[in-house]
């Protein structure tokens, strides 16, 4: 399972023609790590060793796949915690030494997988220069989002400070990776559809956040989900139902018989996010639908209309801020550059 992974798409053919995959250079190792994952800190445990690394990317939605390693022992360290990213090292060979919660380490072996969300807690790990990982880059934006759609909160740091290991050998999560990388099209160096990539990556997002809870000893679905009054349940209830109308946080308060500052504060504590925010991301998950079912001939700008946007301006920072891509390039079904 995924010995072809970001080498061969579903057809048998080469990804990544043409383009760097491999080097010998510290400084092309270090940019590949800081573009990829974030700006951290290598350094060979033999002094003087070059590496003898495998860099490879690539982008479904907006989670990053890469096929890795430095080729030689190296300790990896300082990773920065300004880039907002989730890490999950899945260890195809050799092992890979994390550290775990207070003074434990673990190393991961082949069918072992490692998350740590580096925006949250600091992070370091050191390769027996065997190894190889197939890595995913998430930010944690885009797990919030994913928790806050489909369990209606978003989870305190009690999750996202555990670095923990899930799955293990041929685990239903390293299943889904395969799936992933086997739906790749050589032709357009990504999947080139963007309902089957959106759908991936939510399916990648959810069974991480299932896992990562599971270890963690957390039960999302009896979390704040639960526990939030009715008024919060329905105005989410509302706000999905009513997305496309447009409405305001006050014309959802005054159906609920509350007030706007009531109805804030119950968001607030929760599900850890505003009305304002969970009502933007339904309007924006809706527009994008009717982007990817647009007849052919109608434009973005007239789509986002009918859908109640006003600052299209606005609405395009924010869209390219959810998805990755602008409306047009979903409209169209043109990939962004890496």
């Amino acid at each position: 399972m995924l010995e072809a992974a970001l080498l061969k798409d579903g057809k048998g053919d080469p990804l990544l023609d043409g383009k760097l995959n491999e080097s010998r250079e510290w400084g092309v190792v270090n940019r590949f790590c800081e573009q990829t994952y974030t700006r951290l800190s290598s350094q060979p445990l033999t002094r003087g060793l070059d590496p003898n690394a495998t860099i490879r990317m690539l982008k479904i939605g907006r989670i990053k796949f890469s096929r890795f390693c430095f080729g030689t022992p190296t300790r990896a360290d300082e990773f920065d915690p300004s880039s907002g990213n989730i890490i999950v090292v899945n260890t195809l060979k050799g092992s890979v030494r994390h550290p775990l919660d207070g003074n434990a380490i673990v190393d991961t072996r082949p069918g072992d997988s490692y998350v740590v969300d580096c925006s949250r807690i600091d992070y370091w790990n050191v390769a027996d220069g065997h190894d190889l990982q197939l890595n995913l880059t998430v930010p944690h934006a885009l797990m919030e989002e994913m928790a806050a759609r489909w369990y209606g909160f978003v989870p305190d740091d009690d999750l996202w400070r555990r670095r923990l290991v899930f799955g293990r050998r041929e685990s239903a999560w390293l299943s889904l990776l395969d799936y992933a990388t086997r739906s790749l099209d050589a032709r357009h160096d990504g999947i080139g559809h963007g309902l089957i990539e959106q759908r991936i990556e939510e399916a990648i997002c959810l069974e991480l956040l299932r896992n990562w809870a599971r270890e963690a000893g957390l039960c999302l679905d009896t979390g704040a989900r639960a526990a939030a009054p009715h008024y919060v349940r329905e105005a989410e209830r509302l706000m999905i139902e009513c997305a496309g109308a447009a409405p305001s946080i006050t014309d959802i308060a005054m159906k609920l018989g509350i007030t706007t500052r009531s109805l804030s504060e119950g968001f607030r504590r929760f599900r850890g996010i505003t009305p304002h925010a969970f009502l933007n991301a339904q309007r924006l998950d809706g527009l994008r639908q009717a982007l990817l079912a647009a007849a052919p001939g109608e434009s973005a700008s007239s789509i986002a209309r009918a859908r109640g946007f006003v600052n299209l301006s606005a609405m395009a920072a924010g869209y390219r801020a959810r998805f990755g891509e602008t409306p047009a390039q979903t409209l169209r079904g043109v990939r962004p550059r890496s």
